[in-house]
């Protein structure tokens, strides 16, 4: 098949820990390269966003990077990106008249629209399946007038439920709330993210730790320990990640330092407001000394940090899915995670790590306490999270359960167009 999909803001190619560089750019890389190896043409379309991006790159791992002219070639937050969903439908119209297609996976609320807007423009149909990674009502609920989503998002996301071919969902969470939303029965399928389990296992990056310190190492070489205990931290360094609450266990946490690993890469996270907010606290706290503000890394460097760790924390106040916590399942490392979205089907209680309340200091402390005082129970979750990943998300597991949805998508469309011929 001959597969496009999108990702407006979600470049693969970006460095992670952004503002909005994360879970979504890993998925599609992923999806992208697994769907290449099995021999399928696939070209990942995303919007331009430098002037010197090259037109196209064609990656080493067989999927082509198409940089689509849609407004100023400059870094653009994405909730200010609808003025530049036409041009960036239209490019795309262009782009599937020259060379057609066979199905478009968009990704993300603002791809649908301009993959449908696109596809309208075409004269034959094409199926559009919609993978949403977020939804403006989750994120209205917990952020409430902190939410920066455009007012358009949650009435473009329930008409997106009526024209697109099929939703995949990435956890059971997203299903029911699409169907409070409109959503059809059968009109979706639940496919998680995946990992790389081969690239994140146990022991991965351990003949890098020790290696000097910094921020951000990008080449994998992980700070050596400066207490007993390590808690480590990922994501993007907004406060939506719950990063302040993890902050405010660590008091409770003795002879244990955190790494947080996100934001802009290097010496640059110094700038950052969000990691200058969490300074504060540290210092405010009395555990500057435990806290190491890293910065973003490079995707190849995350297993190394998780590995080198005791245990994953992440205090997301929500989660459309989370793909770190997966890893760190795939690394061996136990996890300890808020009880919303994806991590309800990832982490098992008892199992794999323990799911607590978000906002919840007191809690995350006596769960994370609780598994650094007892290495037995850490290496059987590990050992327990270890087999979940390899049997439930490895990456070619994903790319083949995806790619018959695909299949039964194009074959609908078929049918239905033989029905109109």
């Amino acid at each position: 098949m001959r597969i496009a999909l999108v990702s407006e803001h979600a470049n693969p190619l970006a460095t992670l820990g952004g503002e909005d560089a994360g879970g979504q750019n890993v998925h599609v890389a992923h999806l992208a390269a697994g769907l290449a190896r099995r021999g399928h043409d696939v070209v990942v379309h995303t919007r331009r966003d430098s002037d010197d991006q090259p037109d196209q790159v064609r990656t080493d791992a067989g999927y082509l990077v198409d940089h689509v002219p849609a407004g100023p070639p400059v870094p653009v937050p994405k909730d200010e990106l609808p003025p530049f969903l036409d041009e960036l439908a239209a490019g795309l119209a262009r782009r599937w008249a020259r060379d057609p297609v066979d199905l478009v996976h968009a990704h993300f609320w603002m791809s649908g629209v301009a993959s449908t807007a696109a596809v309208r423009q075409l004269a034959a149909p094409v199926p559009v399946l919609q993978t949403f990674h977020a939804l403006g009502v989750v994120k209205r609920r917990h952020q409430g007038e902190d939410d920066t989503s455009p007012p358009e998002r949650i009435a473009c996301e329930k008409r997106l439920l009526r024209e697109v071919d099929h939703v995949i969902a990435t956890c059971s969470d997203e299903v029911r709330e699409l169907r409070a939303l409109g959503l059809r029965s059968g009109g979706s399928s639940v496919i998680p993210c995946g990992v790389d389990v081969a690239r994140c296992r146990p022991g991965a990056g351990a003949d890098t730790n020790g290696g000097p310190e910094g921020n951000g190492e990008a080449d994998g070489r992980v700070p050596p320990r400066r207490r007993q205990h390590r808690v480590l931290c990922i994501g993007r360094l907004v406060p939506r990640k719950g990063f302040e609450t993890v902050l405010r266990a660590l008091p409770q946490l003795p002879d244990t330092e955190l790494l947080v690993v996100g934001g802009p890469p290097g010496q640059a996270v110094e700038g950052d407001p969000e990691a200058r907010r969490l300074r504060c606290l540290a210092e405010s706290l009395g555990v500057a000394d435990r806290v190491r503000l890293l910065g973003g890394i490079a995707g190849a460097a995350v297993p190394a940090y998780l590995a080198g760790s005791d245990v994953l924390v992440t205090g997301a106040w929500y989660e459309p899915f989370g793909i770190v916590p997966v890893e760190a399942m795939a690394c061996g490392v136990p996890v300890v995670a808020t009880d919303v979205g994806g991590h309800r089907d990832t982490v098992v209680p008892g199992v794999t790590g323990e799911l607590v309340p978000p906002h919840d200091v007191d809690a995350t402390a006596r769960a994370v306490r609780g598994l650094l005082a007892d290495p037995g129970r850490r290496h059987a979750y590990g050992a327990a999270g270890r087999r979940r990943a390899e049997e439930l998300y490895d990456w070619s597991t994903i790319v083949e359960r995806t790619e018959l949805v695909y299949r039964a998508a194009v074959g609908a469309a078929d049918r239905k167009q033989e029905v109109r011929s």
